[in-house]
């Protein structure tokens, strides 16, 4: 254990506050943290929840289970106990998200630039071979890969995808529902992506296929599909786009299609996210509440299908995690110890976030009130018998990284000594 030199009343005042949440510095349990600067103090009663992962970020303590650390603050409702300057600056994010529309055509663009053009090495290490970056489904599967191909699965049953069936696939990232929908359910898909990144890695993706990947914002729809499905993207929307967006969908989708929404929810509303996550990893995010859904989609929609697997996130996040410390020793090589500290401190956080039950993970299928036939969902993986399959078989998918799976804790040492080694 590191001994680290703090006032002793601020030490008593953080340690205490931590206590509430069975959280203690320099204790000796693997969700306990250790503190390795000083400066760590200053930090967190400055900033709190943006100081935790800056301090983080910079060396300054580590944790053997931070997962269950971050899952430990989040269940205690912490924010409800923070004083002096970081209670000034939450309240000054909740005006920001409020009088300031953060997701605007201006800003859709740069959630892109600064998380999903990130080279796609990072992610081809992180994910599954089709790479898949939203919620796997685990419901039967043992494997990252198997839990990725199941949710693709539901999804297309749940729209009733058929062959022939256009589909608009908003947030399409790297095509690999779009690629999966048209080789195994024979669909026609329309992809829409912001990221520049993304776009030319979907392209390559679905090459021989009934594919179209276009770089562009869904408030520039003027088409209509049979199908559309939204994986992934509506937390980057924006409340105040809303009522805009569940517009746009409503326009272009044929009035006995389906609209299929997955996306991450708050358990309660709130005006504003995480301020370490809007810095260095979603900016102008915002989760949804179930009451912000219901709000938007009235009168125009029919909620036909409402299911949570909320617990699968923190599964996947964990999977894709020990993916990244598996590759360490290559991602070192490009990134630097305090970018590699903060992509960890992404993983393993938002997993004590859906693991305290504060997220969810909804998919919802909405209808029009116009539509004819009456709908039923279902909740397993059911056995493919698409007839186009067996023509669309050969087109071969296209190769793509090996999945990197062995498993290292996520307190694993070596990030604390790549940091100091480079510093």
């Amino acid at each position: 254990m590191t001994t680290v030199t703090a006032g002793a009343h601020i030490f008593r005042l953080v340690d205490d506050l931590l206590a509430t949440a069975d959280i203690r510095l320099n204790g000796h349990r693997p969700h306990d943290i250790q503190v390795r600067n000083p400066q760590f103090f200053d930090k967190v009663l400055g900033r709190w929840s943006l100081g935790l992962g800056e301090s983080y970020m910079d060396g300054d303590w580590d944790c053997d289970a931070l997962d269950q650390c971050i899952e430990r603050l989040l269940a205690a409702d912490l924010d409800d106990r923070i004083q002096g300057l970081a209670r000034v600056r939450a309240a000054i994010s909740i005006i920001r998200a409020r009088f300031m529309n953060l997701q605007s055509r201006r800003r859709a663009f740069q959630v892109a630039e600064r998380h999903y053009d990130i080279d796609n090495d990072l992610f081809q290490h992180m994910l599954d071979r089709r790479m898949i970056y939203s919620c796997a489904y685990w419901e039967r599967a043992v494997t990252l890969e198997q839990a990725q191909v199941d949710k693709l699965d539901l999804i297309c049953q749940k729209l009733d995808l058929s062959p022939g069936d256009h589909l608009l696939d908003i947030g399409c990232g790297w095509g690999g529902l779009a690629a999966h929908a048209a080789r195994h359910y024979g669909a026609r898909v329309t992809g829409l992506t912001v990221s520049r990144e993304q776009q030319s890695y979907a392209s390559a993706t679905c090459e021989g296929l009934p594919v179209e990947i276009r770089l562009q914002d869904y408030r520039e729809l003027n088409e209509s599909f049979d199908k559309i499905v939204s994986v992934g993207m509506f937390e980057h929307v924006g409340e105040k786009n809303y009522p805009a967006y569940f517009q746009s969908v409503h326009q272009a989708l044929k009035p006995e299609g389906l609209f299929l929404l997955h996306t991450i929810g708050s358990r309660t509303t709130t005006s504003s996210t995480d301020p370490w996550i809007d810095k260095y990893i979603f900016p102008n995010g915002k989760i949804p509440s179930a009451v912000e859904i219901t709000q938007s989609v009235e009168p125009n929609w029919v909620i036909e299908d409402w299911q949570n697997f909320g617990r699968d996130y923190d599964r996947t996040l964990m999977a894709w995690h020990r993916n990244i410390v598996s590759a360490l020793p290559t991602l070192s090589r490009r990134y630097d110890a305090r970018f590699l500290r903060m992509w960890s401190y992404y993983l393993l956080s938002c997993a004590g976030y859906f693991r305290s039950l504060k997220g969810q993970l909804w998919q919802i299928v909405l209808s029009k009130p116009e539509r004819p036939q009456g709908y039923r969902s279902l909740r397993f993986r059911q056995v493919r018998a698409t007839p186009l399959a067996i023509f669309l078989s050969a087109h071969k998918p296209r190769q793509q990284a090996r999945s990197l799976a062995d498993f290292f804790a996520p307190g694993d040492n070596r990030q604390a000594k790549n940091y100091k080694n480079q510093t």
